[in-house]
């Protein structure tokens, strides 16, 4: 048994003229912590200048051409000014068209240089290749995206003078970079994260390791590694006697608890601060997210501070106990996660930190315990989000596909899991560190898929891994021959949706318990196609003819099952997350699953999807707005009481005079179920009853709109929830045409609304054909191209319904709806 003790949480306490925020110290050549960052020092410390880091996110010039000439760049007159972060593939991914752009870009922006102090630009990510020009010359280059850089602009700067930046950033094809193009996920182009102008001196700390070897309930060992930055080494000889580090160790409460004073080292570049035992240390999990904080400043002969830097910490540990599960601080943890992919509709990859926070935020009130932080590491604020709510974190290297290359290749992967453990190392909330996922499918070199050579490459990585941080679990998730390698595997189980039933997937998490010592599932679920239901979905023994096996296979169209063989209703996929939680919920010694994936994302595998270029297995749709699937693990997981009928996007239905069953998907104890102010009766709440732990109603539909309401009930506390359903008794005629109608959203939208009726005016719910919306002029604009179920001109209309945002302009505008087999509906928006 392995005890993985080590975790840290940096703080950023900077003052400058925008908001602080917690950044990223990362040099080029030695990465260190995003979250490190200078503190503020006492005014009459400071020299004439300010030490400070900036945001630097406005006012940049944008030139989308691919040219290489820097000075020809320059002279360029087509800039249009953009903020960041930033992507050119913000929309086209999405868009009719197949492909995205895969090139390079210009970014271009103005400063005054400081007249004395140093000075480096931080990206927190730009991808994928990026060079960067100061006044015309070459400053610095970066090779990978999705990590953070540091270019020195100081040997280019015009002291107390205008100085021009100029980036090119690139996302086109190199199959030498990590991931692989043939990966099932867009890789956005552009400086996709915030960036952070630094203003220091010529000494400066540049990273802060905070190791806590030995933790427990008792007491725990706290030790700081201290580097300066390599002008260091240039100080005259006998500096070192004159440089030294003042440390303090804070509670979560802001007390100094210990107070060190430490000479530099010899060759003025690093110290190491060992504080004295900590009795009874306050533990950082998921449930009481403990942070410590670490201040360090940099005293030069005098006693001035010179620089100064702060981080906050946790102490906390991690097992995987053979066939016991996955524990934290000694104590079994089952983990109950999902995943997430870094896009949004609108902003594709370059999300602000408002919208990184909100995910975290939604997927912490869902009551996940756990994140698995597909494929590539992320914006810095997701692990800020992590670190302060208390979430597991499972840090993926982007080795998606692609098999393995050769040695340009293998530089570029080596030094990218290097900067990105020494980037992310000081996070309390990462537990694993992935070397990648489904890396040996679709090679992009020629025996790159091979097996023992994809073997022997996970032995070097790891190997790699553990130089640098014994203190966490190294993982993979699908290649069966490395299982054995890292210190926790997770193969394909997919029970349901690309093989076998939903119901076999308790005989497969025990196969694979006992197959694999440390075994955690990753991925499961599938699509669903908001407002798509089916009063029959398939059950639990699956579809006739189905692949028997619940792994995933790599070539689809030989394989029969539900991805495939299904219309993609959200009723199906509400039963097979309630059965998978009704399994692992109860499962014992698993050591729990993720979910796949929280939020629907692009990926330009998937053209021909509902929603066209849209991976629809999210839990929330590509805006954020939760799906029924949502709930249900709500009703397993969270603590804040609440009720959820299903279903919100299913308000037209037909059957037999007698109604049809209901079910609300509720936390409390019990829950009542009341029809048009009628009650149907009160049930106690059985979280091992499947499906929705016994609240089910059959409910005697009257013809027309029906009220539905649930009132759930837990000790004092009442919540409800209401629904409104318009029932067809008997079945609707056959599809005689489209309606289309608008509805206001607010003053500036109005929604589009396309709805497939009979004769007699009845929603005709089998009626899916692809739906393409247009305008006939210019006077108004379809809010197009967000993937989003009321974003996109072309979608599949779901039980005879779709519908699109639209932005009226001054005139009169005229929107058109076709299918396959509809010529042409016209609606005429006036303002």
């Amino acid at each position: 048994m392995t005890r993985y003790n080590h975790s840290s949480l940096c703080l950023t306490t900077v003052k400058t003229l925008v908001i602080a925020r917690l950044i990223s110290l990362v040099i080029l050549l030695s990465a260190c912590s995003p979250e490190q960052a200078e503190t503020p020092q006492n005014k009459n410390q400071l020299p004439p200048e300010q030490v400070q880091t900036q945001l630097f996110n406005d006012n940049w010039l944008y030139l989308e051409k691919a040219l290489t000439d820097v000075k020809a760049v320059a002279a360029e007159p087509e800039w249009q000014t953009v903020q960041l972060p930033h992507t050119w593939n913000a929309t086209d991914t999405v868009d009719a068209a197949p492909g995205y752009r895969r090139s390079a870009s210009w970014y271009k922006k103005q400063f005054t240089g400081a007249q004395q102090l140093r000075q480096l630009l931080y990206f927190e990510g730009a991808n994928m290749e990026t060079e960067v020009y100061l006044n015309g010359e070459l400053a610095g280059k970066n090779v990978g995206g999705y990590i953070g850089f540091t270019i020195d602009l100081t040997p280019h700067l015009k002291r107390g003078q205008l100085n021009e930046l100029l980036v090119r950033v690139s996302n086109a094809y190199n199959p030498n970079l990590i991931p692989s193009q043939k990966a099932d996920f867009f890789i956005h182009g552009g400086i996709i994260r915030d960036v952070w102008l630094k203003t220091l001196p010529d000494t400066f700390i540049e990273r802060l390791a905070i190791n806590t070897p030995i933790v427990s309930h008792e007491a725990a060992q706290t030790f700081v590694d201290v580097q300066l930055n390599q002008l260091a080494k240039q100080l005259p000889a006998g500096a070192a006697n004159e440089l030294q580090l003042r440390a303090k160790l804070l509670s979560p409460q802001g007390d100094v608890l210990q107070e060190k004073l430490v000479p530099v080292n010899g060759d003025n570049t690093a110290a190491k601060i060992i504080f004295d035992e900590l009795a009874q240390p306050e533990l950082w999990s998921v449930d009481t997210p403990n942070l410590y904080a670490i201040n360090v400043q940099l005293l030069d002969k005098s006693g001035a501070v010179q620089h100064e830097l702060s981080d906050r910490f946790g102490y906390r540990w991690f097992e995987m106990r053979p066939h016991q599960g996955f524990f934290v601080n000694g104590e079994r943890m089952l983990i109950r996660g999902t995943h997430r992919h870094e896009e949004s509709a609108g902003v594709g990859a370059a999300l602000p930190n408002e919208m990184h926070r909100r995910d975290m935020q939604m997927i912490k009130d869902m009551g996940a315990n756990f994140v698995r932080l597909a494929h590539y590491p992320q914006d810095p604020e997701v692990y800020r989000a992590a670190d302060e709510l208390g979430l597991i974190l499972w840090d993926e290297l982007p080795w998606c596909r692609g098999g393995k290359g050769g040695e340009v290749w293998e530089q570029n992967t080596e030094s990218y899991l290097t900067r990105q453990i020494a980037q992310n190392y000081n996070h309390p909330s990462i537990a694993f560190w992935s070397l990648g996922n489904e890396m040996y499918w679709e090679e992009d070199f020629p025996g790159g898929g091979d097996d023992q050579v994809v073997a022997n490459y996970i032995k070097k990585l790891n190997a790699l891994v553990k130089q640098q941080d014994t203190s966490r679990l190294t993982t993979l998730r699908k290649f069966y021959p490395a299982a054995t390698i890292v210190d926790a595997f997770s193969p394909s189980i997919w029970a349901g949706w690309y093989g076998g039933a939903y119901g076999q997937y308790e005989e497969a998490i025990t196969m694979a318990m006992k197959d694999y010592p440390a075994f955690l599932h990753m991925e499961y679920g599938g699509s669903s196609h908001v407002g798509r239901h089916s009063e029959n979905p398939i059950g639990i023994k699956g579809i006739e003819g189905a692949q028997v096996s619940v792994e995933e296979a790599m070539n689809q169209a030989v394989v029969a099952n539900p991805a495939k063989n299904s219309d993609w209703n959200e009723n199906y996929i509400v039963n097979l997350f309630d059965w998978h939680l009704h399994i692992s919920e109860s499962t014992p010694n698993f050591s729990g699953n993720a979910q796949w994936a929280f939020k629907d994302f692009a990926t330009p595998l998937r053209p021909e999807n509902p929603l066209p270029y849209m991976n629809q297995k999210g839990l929330v749709d590509r805006n954020g707005k939760p799906k029924d699937a949502y709930y249900v693990f709500a009703s397993y997981w969270s603590k804040k009481p609440f009720c959820y009928i299903e279903s919100k996007s299913w308000t037209h239905r037909e059957g037999p005079k007698e109604g049809r069953p209901v079910k609300a998907f509720c936390n409390t104890n019990s829950a009542e179920l009341f029809l048009n102010g009628k009650s149907l009766g009160a049930k106690e709440r059985k979280p091992a009853e499947f499906p929705a732990g016994g609240l089910v109603w059959q409910v005697p539909f009257i013809a027309g709109v029906n009220e539905l309401r649930v009132t759930g009930r837990s000790d004092q506390v009442q919540v409800e929830d209401t629904l409104n359903v318009t029932y067809l008794i008997g079945h609707h005629g056959p599809f005689a045409t489209l309606k289309l109608s608008s509805t206001a959203i607010d003053k500036q939208r109005v929604l589009i609304e396309a709805e497939a009726v009979d004769v007699n005016g009845n929603r005709v719910l089998d009626f899916s054909e692809r739906a393409y919306f247009s305008t006939l002029d210019e006077n108004g604009q379809l809010l197009e191209n967000q993937g989003t179920p009321t974003g996109s001109s072309i979608i599949e209309m779901a039980n005879g319904y779709a519908a699109i945002e639209f932005k009226p302009g001054q005139h009169a505008s005229t929107v058109e709806v076709r299918t396959q087999n509809v010529k042409g509906v016209y609606l005429t928006i006036i303002p």
